[in-house]
């Protein structure tokens, strides 16, 4: 094996655990924005744990973050609870930086 092949498998593998990364990070990020808002509509205990995981589960209906801000928006709409679309997102990625640290410090 060349030194060429040794890199580019590394650089492979390395690819390969920053994708895993990233989808755990969003994968958690989901979850916390979840029982946020289940906080905010009043639910506790198991019903949040369930609404948060409703919340994960949205996010395999498309590619990107819209498929979980429009559930949450959606959800907040008919519960009138007053967020606005800028205050749902500001903690869409402070939510996202909280799960990047959680999964750092767990290694």
């Amino acid at each position: 094996m060349t030194t060429f092949d040794t890199r580019e498998r590394a650089m492979e593998a390395m690819f390969v655990h920053d994708e895993e990364m990233k989808f755990c990070a969003y994968a958690r990020r989901n979850k916390l924005l979840g029982l946020w808002a289940a906080e905010k509509l009043g639910k506790r205990g198991a019903e949040a744990e369930a609404y948060a995981k409703s919340v994960v589960m949205a996010d395999f209906e498309e590619e990107g973050d819209h498929d979980v801000f429009r559930k949450v928006r959606r959800d907040f709409d008919r519960a009138k609870v007053e967020q606005s679309d800028h205050q749902i997102r500001r903690t869409m990625d402070e939510l996202l930086a909280t799960a990047v640290e959680q999964l750092k410090t767990e290694r």
